[in-house]
């Protein structure tokens, strides 16, 4: 067993990471709904941003149908809501709190500035007023926090599993947000590919790829008209685009190759494994066999690789957002 220390890293990292992503893929909703679109279309995708997180039914026990307003309140302020942006920077800045003795002054004040900062705008309710503007404070609150760690932080065991938090969690994101969106994409709401679905479609996947950052990466990597196998590619494969699937999975390695003395370790196994099989995998193969059931079991093996991550090297002591 290691210290508390890296339990509370672990998890806050893993907080400040889902707190952003819960940002990126709100401002990619809110973004959405302002394109010309059906009523259908647009519960399509509302719907899908609580299924990414799993939260339908969280959501419709709470407040019944889907509407945009309530999704917004419930995936911003809702404490309950353990993906929220208020509980899950809550449960950062208290796992930050926990091991404060540990923290580099810039480091913690940064945490806790951020919570005091959040507290101050829910307030004001600025998520209602300017959500896009709201969103790129979550984003820029986020990259902040990354940034006073890599450059204040002794790079010892304590670092590796903030690193690992962060990257595991952004794997299981982006997984998550491709697998829904892909889908919507394809439903029978669009119908014949007519000139409006075709600038629909356009906008749909630029909305995508700006939710990861990825929409200039995009136009350098591929410099072409936006695909759909492309930006599957992109966000699984390529490991120089920095949230893909592949990239985050390499991270995840690297700092358990640097955790784990003993070389038998399980979760540095299983890591590796997914590891090998995104450095060979092509992406025509996966859409041939399925893109759904494809991240459907990316998902479930980063499940597992956190899972061991915690039955390896974690105790059960870092403040859940949901406690």
């Amino acid at each position: 067993m290691l210290s508390r220390t890296a339990d509370h890293l672990y998890w806050m990292s893993r907080y400040t990471e889902r707190a952003e992503n819960t940002a990126r893929m709100l401002d990619v909703n809110v973004e959405s709904a302002l394109l010309p679109q059906s009523a259908a279309v647009s519960q399509v995708g509302w719907e899908g941003m609580l299924s990414i997180s799993e939260l339908l039914p969280m959501y419709a026990s709470k407040h019944g149908l889907v509407e945009p307003d309530k999704v917004l309140r419930f995936m911003v302020t809702d404490q309950d809501n353990p993906s929220s942006i208020a509980a899950c920077l809550r449960a950062a800045r208290e796992n930050a709190r926990a091991v404060r003795g540990t923290l580099t002054t810039e480091f913690w004040e940064t945490q806790n500035q951020t919570w005091l900062e959040l507290k101050r705008l829910l307030d004001q309710r600025q998520y209602e007023r300017d959500p896009s503007a709201f969103f790129e404070w979550v984003k820029f609150r986020s990259h902040l926090s990354r940034g006073v760690a890599i450059g204040t932080m002794l790079q010892d065991e304590s670092f590796h599993f903030l690193r690992l938090g962060t990257f595991l969690e952004r794997a299981d994101n982006t997984a998550r947000l491709l697998d829904v969106k892909f889908h919507a994409v394809q439903s029978d709401f669009y119908g014949a590919a007519s000139d409006l679905d075709q600038e629909y479609d356009f906008y749909h996947w630029s909305a995508i790829l700006r939710s990861v950052s990825a929409f200039e990466i995009y136009r350098k990597a591929y410099s072409d008209v936006i695909k759909p196998e492309r930006v599957a590619e992109l966000l699984i494969l390529r490991p120089d685009m920095p949230r893909s699937l592949r990239a985050s999975i390499n991270s995840v390695v690297e700092n358990l190759q640097a955790l784990s003395l003993d070389r038998t370790s399980e979760a540095l196994r299983l890591a590796g494994k997914l590891q090998a099989e995104l450095m060979y995998a092509r992406v025509d193969e996966i859409l041939e066999t399925g893109l759904h059931a494809y991240l459907t079991q990316c998902l479930e093996r980063v499940g597992a690789i956190g899972a061991q991550i915690g039955r390896e090297f974690l105790m059960p002591v870092a403040v859940d957002s949901a406690s």
